[in-house]
């Protein structure tokens, strides 16, 4: 059985028997006929994924694990912020009349900072602490730059990373500003898993703990029909994850990636997306 299914059960009945409704209050999201998008919400939920153990794709639904790579490596790995180098639409809606989002995200992981070691950006920096200091309690990424938050399409939602590595294996905190339980909460999980594990791979270390820290989890008023039915499927097994080893972080491409004995329920429903 699924841990990350019973996770996800766990955290959404959580949100639904106590979280606070915003209706009544001026929220910014809107729907697409021009609605407020409301929500169901509770403060500071924290949950831990044993990437040892296994690969945290829910079974309850199916994941697009395949864009959901694709995404991270646009982030990550190219460090872009332009949607036509990102296969999926999903960034479409916060784009500029240049076709960025701006200031955010692969943005600010792109921007080199002096360190008395050189010039590096984020993420190189990363590479270089868990190949030379892997016991450095510094290794930290954070997208969250509050000099350009004005030039950002959309704030960052998952926006820092705290890296640890202990016994050989490499584990992170993620921190979210605020999370779409619906949309967002596994497809964030895994690409974060996947991101550890490349990491991990690239420096002779095993993928360990992810923690993700969720400061604002919510569920949209028009989702929680879907969120019911679909935490009343029965968790099945948890699927194997598949790698392609390389030695280079930026030679990773998504199809070096795979779900195998991945059998997920049914989901036929067009999730609604609030912007």
């Amino acid at each position: 059985m699924s841990r990350a299914d019973c996770i996800f059960i766990e955290n959404c009945r959580h949100i639904l028997e106590n979280g606070v409704s915003d209706k009544g209050t001026d929220v910014r999201p809107r729907w697409a006929d021009g609605t407020p998008a409301h929500t169901l919400r509770v403060f500071g939920m924290v949950n831990s994924y044993d990437l040892a153990a296994e690969f945290p794709a829910l079974t309850l639904r199916r994941l697009a694990f395949k864009s959901c790579i694709d995404e991270i490596l646009w982030i990550y790995q190219k460090k872009s912020n332009r949607v036509s180098e990102l296969s999926s639409k999903i960034w479409d809606s916060w784009a500029d009349e240049n076709g960025t989002i701006g200031k955010a995200y692969g943005y600010q992981l792109a921007k080199k900072h002096k360190y008395p070691e050189g010039e590096f950006d984020q993420i190189d920096r990363v590479l270089y602490d868990l190949q030379h200091n892997p016991q450095s309690r510094r290794i930290i990424t954070n997208m969250y730059n509050h000099e350009e938050l004005h030039e950002m399409g959309l704030y960052p939602c998952a926006y820092s990373l705290n890296f640890n590595v202990t016994n050989g294996k490499l584990n992170a905190i993620l921190n979210q500003r605020s999370q779409d339980f619906l949309t967002a909460n596994n497809w964030n999980v895994c690409q974060y898993a996947v991101l550890i594990h490349m990491l991990a791979a690239v420096s002779g270390l095993a993928a360990g703990t992810l923690l993700h820290v969720i400061a604002d989890a919510y569920i949209y008023d028009r989702h929680i029909a879907i969120i019911e039915e679909i935490i009343g499927n029965e968790p099945r097994q948890a699927p194997d994850f598949r790698m392609n080893m390389k030695e280079n972080f930026y030679d990773f491409a998504v199809s070096d990636f795979s779900l195998e004995n991945y059998s997920p329920h049914k989901f036929s429903h067009e999730i609604e997306v609030a912007i």
